[in-house]
């Protein structure tokens, strides 16, 4: 349409559009005759630092829906799953993709997407130019974003948000994830010998009677929840140093500009040299409180010392950035399971995307710390189950 309107009158670019919408118009008919919502189907989870966007591809179109298919609907299904970059920070997560997924009576993949919040004015402008807006559907989305945001999808790319609240669509993504995974790796795993490099390995968890459980979502900060069922949850408390604190102390201590690069900085580092250790203060471990001399007395305590801090790399102030906010979430989290009396502990988020080394010191600090009590899990998909619990509301908005 855009095309014909700079080459043909205005009453051809009328005519087409009212052959586009009347096509889509009974495309939507057809899907609530059916009680199901019109493709596509979107989720989305505006984040602070990443959005996360789940898309379900139907691999069962019939001839006939396939004529009918307007072409914008045509072309946007091409665009994402022909690709697994899009732009310079667009990416398609191909390895968690889930093929042959049953919802709502379609048989498809669910695609799992993702790309910095800043970029979401280029993600307008695509689905602008893609005329997104003339198919007529919801766009359900949660996160701080699908409120920050609302005004800008509405003037830039004609559409209109049904806003979701994130933790509510958090839990609801989690459970449907962990209930749909059948093959391939499982879903839930934990660190076995998360300390010792030669033994330590992932093992497969059963998720199947999960409650209660302390489950702490780590994005730009950090939301932990105390879950009883699926309806009854509380957010217990949560805590400002997560993900952005890490990237964004990493950006200023070190240089690097993206979160990648701050981890790469991180595995190479020693944090033993920026630490005050609780030997470099005892001597050794302070055994009347069971402390280890290896335990940190306190995160870049080293760096009071100007010699210190001339010696120190980079590579080791990343380590240190790191081991210091994942010691802080592990600090909370092992409060809060004792407070809740809750031993399953589940970790999700983006900021364990390529973060094993976070994972295994939240694996062996809930161990130690709790004497064998408390057992940290984790989730393939990480950060995305706040966009999944939105794309699971979209059957409720039809």
């Amino acid at each position: 349409i855009a095309n014909m309107e700079n080459t043909t009158t205005s009453g051809t670019v009328h005519r087409e559009r009212r052959v586009s919408n009347s096509t889509s118009s009974r495309q939507r008919i057809d899907s609530l005759k059916k009680n199901r919502p019109p493709f596509p189907w979107f989720g989305m989870d505006i984040g602070g630092t990443l959005v996360k966007l789940v898309y379900f591809e139907p691999k069962d179109i019939t001839a006939e829906e396939e004529q009918e298919e307007v072409e914008s609907l045509k072309s946007i299904r091409h665009y994402l799953t022909s690709h697994t970059a899009y732009g310079k920070t667009g990416i398609r997560d191909v390895h968690l993709e889930l093929p042959d997924l049953m919802l709502w009576g379609r048989k498809g993949s669910l695609h799992f997407i993702r790309f910095p919040t800043q970029e979401l004015p280029a993600f307008l402008q695509m689905g602008r130019e893609k005329h997104f807006s003339s198919l007529h559907t919801t766009l359900c989305a949660t996160g701080g974003g699908a409120y920050k945001f609302e005004a800008d999808f509405r003037t830039m790319a004609d559409l209109q948000l049904l806003k979701l609240d994130e933790l509510d669509c958090l839990i609801k993504g989690v459970l449907y994830i962990d209930s749909v995974v059948s093959s391939g790796p499982s879903e839930c795993y934990y660190y076995e010998n998360p300390t010792d490099t030669e033994h330590c390995q992932q093992k497969a968890y059963n998720l199947e009677n999960p409650y209660p459980l302390l489950l702490v979502n780590i994005g730009s900060g950090v939301s932990i929840l105390a879950v009883y069922s699926k309806d009854d949850y509380k957010r217990v408390t949560g805590t400002s140093l997560g993900g952005g604190t890490f990237l964004g102390l990493c950006c200023l201590l070190t240089g690097c500009s993206t979160f990648e690069e701050a981890l790469e900085m991180a595995a190479r580092g020693e944090s033993a040299r920026v630490d005050k250790l609780v030997r470099d203060i005892y001597g050794g471990d302070y055994e009347r409180f069971g402390l280890p001399g290896w335990a940190v007395a306190s995160s870049f305590g080293n760096m009071m010392c100007k010699e210190k801090r001339d010696s120190v790399s980079k590579e080791d102030l990343a380590r240190s950035t790191l081991i210091t906010i994942t010691n802080n979430i592990g600090s909370i989290t092992r409060m809060c399971a004792l407070n809740e009396n809750i031993e399953r502990v589940v970790f999700v988020g983006n900021f364990l995307r390529v973060n094993t080394l976070s994972m295994k010191l939240l694996a062996y600090a809930l161990d130690y710390w709790s004497k064998g009590q408390l057992k940290a899990l984790f989730l393939r998909h990480e950060g995305y189950f706040c966009a999944v619990g939105a794309l699971l509301e979209l059957l409720n908005s039809s």
